[in-house]
């Protein structure tokens, strides 16, 4: 048995009146980037952050009473912990939720939120998942799997569904791959009503078991490490899905943490929506140039998640405006006497950079005596800006030494 176009209708159905009709945005400056027409299918705007709801909410709709009556437990890296207790809380049941000890806190705030009982177990998704069959064993708990069951799948074709209907010229679909269900329901969906249109799915280097277990023949395991995607670090898929991503996936391609970066980024800056790491994987594999594109092609790029913790995504926004020369840290070393740093800032004000922050270093610099080093971040135009800003207090007399111009080894 496998997942039919008539088991993703029958979800569409029961999905009708609980989810948001998330909305297909044409982006223009991606477009620009790839040469090919493209929009950005928004799920991390939909009901819990993500297109977790859909899956989850179609799986336990359908439960027996007595199945209802034990309550669910589930395993997750976060956005099916947050689909599954919403939905369990849409049917008025009781919901336990097996979270890695270190899976972002917004996820489990929000899991909390929506009613669940959130335990936390293990450093990996895995490690939760082994925790979660413990519970059901001991509890008599109805199991939800986050990919691993073909109502689940069918739930997250209705994506695939929406995707047709709304961009009936889409040429290539761009889908993140954690576990495998989101792009089999989304494959399964646009190759029947697509047969044409390529699927294209996008892993995260750190999290990478596609390519090898295809290769194999069998599922074989990721090496994980870390990566700010964590809804898709997943170790391996399971049966179901892979066999469904070697029947109709085209082709499957990985990012560095960069790019994913580079990606979320991206969507603040351009389209003013917040993504996470999974979410922005598909659109970071577009801006990497790892999928071919033409100028025929309308591409449609899954932003599937959006719950993202906020001191992460300041981070990932510091870090790109560093590597974008948005961003320069500036040492120097002036006399400690006063007016000196005002003296230094005026002539930064002159170039038109941006004061972010200023810090002074004496015991940390082994500054010499009678001086004090001063650290400066400054927002700058591009890079060639940052360098006209260092080149002008040079020749104002300032000895300058810019940081953050080697790459951190990842």
């Amino acid at each position: 048995m496998s997942v039919t176009i008539k088991d993703i209708e029958a979800a569409r159905q029961r999905l009708r009146s609980i989810i948001l009709p998330t909305p297909m945005i044409a982006d223009s400056r991606l477009t620009g980037e790839i040469g090919a027409e493209a929009h950005l299918k928004a799920e991390s705007l939909q009901k819990g952050g993500s297109f977790k709801i859909r899956g989850a909410f179609n799986k336990i709709s359908q439960l027996t009473d007595e199945e209802k009556s034990r309550g669910v437990v589930a395993a997750s890296a976060g956005n099916h912990a947050q689909g599954v207790a919403l939905a369990a809380r849409l049917n008025d049941i009781k919901a336990t939720i097996v979270l890695p000890e270190f899976a972002p806190l917004t996820k489990v705030n929000a899991t909390r939120g929506f009613g669940a009982e959130v335990v936390l177990h293990g450093a990996t998704f895995d490690e939760a998942i082994a925790h979660s069959r413990e519970l059901q064993e001991k509890h008599g708990y109805t199991y939800v799997h986050a990919f691993d069951d073909e109502q689940v799948i069918a739930g997250q074709g209705t994506i695939g569904v929406e995707i047709v209907e709304s961009l009936p010229e889409v040429t290539t679909v761009v889908v993140p791959i954690g576990g495998g269900g989101l792009i089999s329901g989304i494959a399964t969906a646009v190759k029947i009503l697509k047969p044409n249109a390529r699927v294209v799915g996008v892993q995260a280097e750190n999290a990478a078991w596609a390519n090898p277990s295809l290769q194999a023949g069998r599922v074989v395991d990721a090496e994980i490490k870390p990566t700010i995607a964590d809804g898709i670090a997943i170790k391996h898929p399971s049966e179901l899905t892979l066999s469904i991503l070697r029947e109709h996936v085209d082709e499957i391609v990985e990012v560095s943490e960069e790019e994913i970066a580079r990606a979320i980024f991206f969507c603040v800056q351009n389209n003013r929506l917040v993504v996470e790491g999974a979410g922005a994987a598909g659109l970071a594999a577009l801006l990497a140039k790892k999928i071919k594109t033409t100028s025929d092609d309308v591409v449609c790029a899954v932003l599937c998640g959006g719950n993202i913790d906020a001191n992460l995504l300041t981070r990932v926004l510091e870090q790109v405006l560093v590597r974008q020369g948005r961003y320069v840290m500036f040492r120097v070393l002036v006399l400690d006497r006063p007016g000196m740093l005002a003296g230094l800032l005026n002539c930064v004000a002159s170039t038109s950079a941006n004061v972010i922050e200023v810090f002074h270093r004496r015991a940390m610099w082994l500054a010499p005596l009678g001086y004090v080093g001063i650290e400066m971040l400054l927002e700058v135009r591009d890079e060639r800006h940052a360098r006209e800003v260092h080149k002008h207090l040079e020749d104002a007399g300032y000895h300058v030494e810019r940081e953050g111009e080697v790459d951190w080894e990842e």
